[in-house]
């Protein structure tokens, strides 16, 4: 997933982020229901075991659960309460995506009439000017994240839902070409319908971790309360550790190739490539000079992970992660030098 060329038309890519969302969203849906059916198997199989007892029947009881449930023997409750849930969980977040994708920070909604210095109305002209040059119709929403560390991302299901949120620090650290440049590069993801892809993945994905981390403390409850339920808690146990590793491959999936045609869009829209490159190499080296500093102050902005693949730089690059574990060993976005040589900035 490591295509370094970023010339391919963005239609192309356009048509192909649709394809790749509803992958994801099909992929999610199967991911929940194969673990209802997990469940169904682990609930269900005293009650066949039971019966298989009484009738001298010498055949594992899982397997023989498993086989009524494909059959429609047995109702698979858990299955399709899975499926549900799956569903209803794709429905929250395109109904409610940009708040999702803010969620645990402080932020702030920047228009004309509530930039609070000159600096929060040049940003907001700047996204105005660039939308211009983009070809884009909907000004998208403009939102300062009160935080030091110098990031941003785009989010949206479309151009007319879409939002770009930059931090305070970003803000305060680059000049004005370089924060033209962030938001030109943010516009491109816009623009390309990179957004609907990442918000897709890094919401759905996180949300079955997070589905899997409940079942696993109820699980070790419950058995402190009765000894029982061992084997699920086994199945439950292996997910956690399995899963991450689902969703990394289900992240790398977004492609490294997107960042790099924001990038050249970056530069399309600016008419040129030195203050994109100095904005990612001011970020890069500010996350290098200390990274532990930085490491706390994403690991104390709640639900960080959500926005990790949406970043203009990820912290992942420099070893920062605000959830480690298997999903930290692959990142979805270029390294530093793969992305200045292919906007051709030399130095």
């Amino acid at each position: 997933m490591t295509d370094t060329n970023p010339s391919t038309d963005w239609r192309d890519v356009i048509a192909q982020n649709r394809r790749r969302t509803y992958f994801v969203m099909a992929t999610f849906v199967a991911l929940y229901m194969a673990l209802g059916f997990i469940i169904d198997i682990l609930y269900q199989s005293p009650f066949v075991h039971a019966q298989l007892l009484q009738y001298n029947v010498n055949e594992p009881a899982a397997l023989v659960t498993a086989k009524l449930l494909l059959t429609g023997k047995l109702f698979p409750y858990a299955t399709v309460s899975a499926g549900v849930v799956a569903f209803i969980a794709i429905l929250i977040t395109l109904t409610f995506h940009n708040r999702i994708m803010l969620m645990g920070t402080s932020y702030r909604l920047i228009t004309p009439e509530s930039a609070q210095n000159l600096a929060e109305t040049q940003l907001y002209n700047t996204v105005e000017e660039m939308k211009i040059a983009a070809g884009l119709h909907y000004m998208p929403k403009v939102y300062i994240i009160d935080a030091d560390y110098m990031n941003a991302f785009a989010s949206g299901l479309n151009e007319k839902s879409a939002m770009i949120a930059i931090t305070k620090g970003l803000l305060e650290k680059l000049d004005r070409d370089e924060v033209q440049a962030v938001i030109a590069h943010e516009l491109s993801h816009i623009r390309h319908q990179d957004t609907r892809l990442i918000l897709t993945v890094s919401v759905l994905t996180n949300l079955m971790l997070l589905i899997i981390d409940i079942l696993f403390y109820n699980l070790i409850f419950s058995n402190r309360e009765r000894r029982g339920n061992q084997g699920a808690l086994l199945v439950i146990i292996l997910l956690r550790y399995l899963l991450p590793l689902i969703t990394a491959l289900l992240a790398l999936y977004l492609s490294r190739k997107r960042e790099l045609m924001a990038d050249a869009g970056a530069v399309e829209l600016t008419r040129q490539n030195e203050p994109l490159a100095r904005a990612l190499i001011k970020i890069h080296d500010t996350h290098n000079a200390d990274p532990k500093l930085h490491q706390q102050a994403y690991q104390q902005t709640a639900h960080d992970e959500l926005r990790q693949a949406a970043y203009i730089y990820s912290p992942k690059t420099a070893g920062i992660s605000s959830r480690p574990g298997f999903s930290s060993l692959w990142s979805t976005h270029p390294s530093l030098q793969e992305r200045l040589k292919a906007i051709g900035y030399k130095g």
